[in-house]
């Protein structure tokens, strides 16, 4: 086979069109599901383990993107356990007689807490008629003690009551001074009440609270200084609340707030919990001589943070992994399979239903199953983020309503991309005018010998689109190897600095095999003020970079991307479809020629799925995509030249733009020999 016979062909529309048929549509609906939680089974199985295992450690750390589902994940997984709700304990405060600025701690059975309470109140108003009577003060009380204690049964019930009985003589000798109405407005009348910080009467479950804003004051509770008796003055937090259940806390809030992540480690790791007195506006723990006894605390704590945040904390924190043994990793994707098709058909419907949005048709429901798949840039996958198909809707339901029907079909979602796409295209547009005016200087037809477009991804805010980017280089004789002038300004990533590496790699074996490499080289993106990063210019710089060696003229009309290995193999790049419709854009902007194109890399195939827009012109042949494998194909393109193949002696054959670059490269090395000599 010739070599011009095996130049890559243009996809054809057929290769490029990605559709969802509405036959599928109809049998997943069928299908339906109940499924809360849709494409996570690695990540319920860790919630199920963690939430089972009580030993002390086998706290989670749930981690993905915001939108997957995490929070409600939790939520569904422990309330579909059978939680243990054995450890559940009624938490309250007393006065504490031999350490009045300790105030003691007392648990109690479900129930028993709100039952001391009422009991103690009642003990309050017999002690105050006892005094207001005076006579036989001190067996009456007592016998008011004995009572109270043969009520209950709690593990500090013997010091508590003996406290009290003590306290119960100090009065009787100072009954003939007491006044009964005085003591009423005095301290004493509270003094012997109890404070019920947590109280579980009515709990059925174990509980679960959620922590929307952690605080010290939120999390540890706090103590109010102007109660006359200090018991009475805590205030429990959430961590206190969630005793013998789950606290489930956001990472990233957590960790913004100064020293809070250590102190939550400290009672993590003691399992017991102190009311402190809050936190000064500098942050620091504030100071305070009331110190009420530790509370037991066997709660299971659930951090939900992003896959930065647990890798920080993994390498930084060396308690970290100890602490949070469980790992619920939240996926952003599902393989896409009619059962996955039917989740998310019954997951959008529910949702429909909930909020009362207008009836959706099958050719709608086809859209938003494109965009999903779209979302993750993949035709094998569906995102498991709903909340973006739940926007969607959302919106194609205001526009439904805005242009007076009731119904919510595939060409209405189309609208509202179209719509979002025209409401987010301010800077792109402002780009492709520059370019049209000759202010941002790119040729999109003819050639040019070291220079290519590639293709380049902008980002404002939750908007991204692809625009065309000038790469250049020239080459001269020397020692220097490649400079990328880009790092020399301090606007290049690490990412980008490794690809340049490779190109020299890439030269290194493919030509310079008998001769040193003698090469001064300096590549470049034109009119590019940002920092540039990632690997996806890699293959376009080396096209810039060959076709400036062997003088070679690029072909003006396609747009590069993907990435290149020192094989000269081509490799998947992302925001292919940004980058195509980009390009594509661009090329109706300045009049397309219906030449122009964008050659791509052969793996990012499976992740097209382009506006019918594109697609309509790839099917009239007024715009064309390449896949490629590697560099030569890419060269044979873009110079209209064949890459040639080395003869039994090793040599290339003239006529083909693998000779031209090799001669080249001798002649170089030759000049450089020659001015050492």
């Amino acid at each position: 086979m010739s070599e011009q016979q095996s130049r890559v062909k243009p996809l054809s529309a057929e290769e490029v069109r990605f559709d969802f048929d509405l036959a599928t549509i109809e049998r997943c609906k069928r299908v339906g599901s109940n499924e809360v939680v849709v494409g996570q089974p690695r990540a319920l199985r860790s919630l199920e383990l963690g939430l089972s295992i009580p030993k002390s450690g086998y706290n989670i750390f749930v981690s993905g993107d915001s939108g997957s589902g995490r929070h409600k994940a939790v939520q569904h997984t422990i309330a579909s356990m059978e939680g243990d709700t054995s450890s559940l304990r009624d938490i309250l405060y007393v006065y504490n007689f031999g350490q009045p600025d300790s105030p003691m701690l007392l648990t109690l059975d479900p129930g028993d807490g709100e039952r001391l309470v009422d009991e103690l109140y009642s003990f309050t108003q017999d002690l105050l008629c006892l005094i207001a009577a005076k006579d036989d003060f001190l067996p009456r009380a007592h016998a008011l003690v004995d009572q109270l204690a043969h009520s209950f049964s709690f593990p500090q019930q013997t010091e508590y009551f003996n406290g009290l009985r003590s306290e119960m003589t100090r009065l009787s000798k100072q009954i003939d001074h007491l006044d009964t109405e005085a003591v009423k407005g005095q301290a004493l009348a509270t003094k012997y009440l109890a404070n019920l910080v947590v109280n579980h009467t009515h709990t059925k479950r174990q509980p679960l609270i959620i922590e929307g804003h952690p605080s010290h004051t939120n999390l540890f509770g706090s103590i109010d200084g102007k109660e006359k008796h200090a018991h009475l003055g805590l205030h429990a937090g959430s961590l206190l609340a969630a005793s013998g259940g789950c606290i489930v806390i956001d990472a990233e809030d957590l960790l913004a707030e100064k020293g809070l992540w250590e102190a939550l480690k400290r009672y993590i790791d003691a399992n017991e919990l102190a009311i402190e007195g809050g936190i000064s506006p500098r942050g620091e723990i504030k100071g305070s001589p009331i110190r009420p006894q530790m509370a037991p605390l066997p709660v299971k704590v659930i951090l939900i943070g992003s896959e930065e945040t647990y890798d920080m904390l993994s390498e930084e924190d060396d308690r970290f992994l100890s602490l949070f043994k469980v790992s619920a990793q939240f996926d952003y994707q599902m393989e896409k399979n009619d059962l996955s098709i039917a989740q998310t058909i019954a997951n959008v419907l529910r949702y429909r239903e909930e909020h009362a949005l207008f009836e959706v048709t099958d050719s709608a429901l086809a859209e938003l199953l494109r965009y999903s798949a779209w979302y993750v840039e993949s035709r094998d996958h569906l995102t498991t983020h709903f909340s973006v198909l739940y926007d969607l809707l959302e919106e194609a339901h205001w526009w439904a309503k805005s242009h007076g029907v009731s119904i919510i079909d595939g060409p209405l979602i189309l609208t509202v991309n179209d719509e979002r796409d025209y409401a987010a295209s301010i800077s792109e547009s402002r780009i492709n005018e520059e370019i049209k005016s000759g202010e941002m200087i790119i040729s999109l037809s003819g050639t040019r010998v070291g220079v290519v477009n590639g293709l380049a991804v902008m980002d404002r805010g939750a908007v991204s689109f692809g625009t065309p980017t000038v790469i250049s280089c020239t080459v001269a004789p020397g020692s220097e190897g490649i400079v990328n002038i880009e790092h020399e300004a301090g606007l290049s990533g690490e990412i980008h600095d490794k690809g340049l590496l490779i190109l020299e790699g890439y030269l290194r074996k493919h030509y310079a095999r008998n001769f040193p490499l003698s090469i001064y080289a300096g590549i470049a993106f034109e009119q590019s003020y940002a920092e540039v990063d990632g690997d996806s210019a890699s293959s376009s710089e080396l096209y810039a970079l060959l076709s400036a060696i062997g003088e070679l003229p690029i072909r003006q009309d396609i747009a590069v991307t993907g990435s290149v290995n020192q094989m000269g193999m081509i490799q998947p790049v992302g925001g292919i479809n940004e980058k195509i419709e980009g390009f594509f854009r661009t090329c109706v902007t300045t009049g397309l020629t219906g030449r122009q194109g964008v050659i791509i890399p052969i793996q990012n195939v499976r992740n097209l799925i382009l506006s019918g827009e594109v697609i309509a012109a790839i099917e009239e042949k007024r715009f064309f995509i390449w896949a490629i494998r590697t560099i030569d194909e890419g060269m044979a393109l873009l110079t209209d030249r064949p890459a040639g193949i080395r003869n039994a002696k090793g040599n290339y054959s003239a006529g083909n733009f693998n000779h031209a670059i090799e001669e080249r490269l001798k002649k170089m090395h030759q000049a450089v020999s020659a001015n050492r000599n």
